[in-house]
């Protein structure tokens, strides 16, 4: 079974960068499709961005030009570079793995299953 660690999120004002990573384990990392969860207080958890196996990249057009996804396939390792961050990408910050349909898909999860979560990691963007 896959696990999960994120990194400590963080306080950041408005216009400012954070990043955040997440270390797997238990699972064939390299061929796994991995992303990013967001889920803000009253909404549902949505994916924002995913990287496939071979270094493709999709991202939900709120964050597409402001997040970058990239992975270290010799570490196990995912990360989430956020620029430009807004007040309304308050929330907690999940990785796991993406199906495939889900990649292509984006969005909220409504109707996929996961097996596990990590603890996510709080981002806060306050002035």
């Amino acid at each position: 079974q896959v696990q999960l660690v994120e990194s400590e999120g963080g306080l950041v004002q408005p216009g400012g960068s954070l990043r955040v990573s997440c270390a797997v384990s238990g699972s064939p990392f390299n061929f796994l499709a991995m992303g990013w969860y967001r889920q803000a207080p009253g909404k549902e958890r949505e994916l924002v961005a995913a990287i496939k196996s071979d270094g493709s990249t999709n991202y939900t057009d709120a964050v597409n030009g402001r997040f970058t996804i990239s992975r270290d396939n010799a570490k196990n390792t995912v990360f989430l570079q956020m620029n430009n961050l807004k007040l309304e990408d308050t929330a907690i910050y999940y990785c796991n793995v993406v199906p495939l349909s889900l990649v292509r898909r984006m969005g909220v999860i409504s109707g996929y299953r996961f097996d596990t979560w990590g603890q996510g990691a709080q981002v806060t963007v306050s002035s």
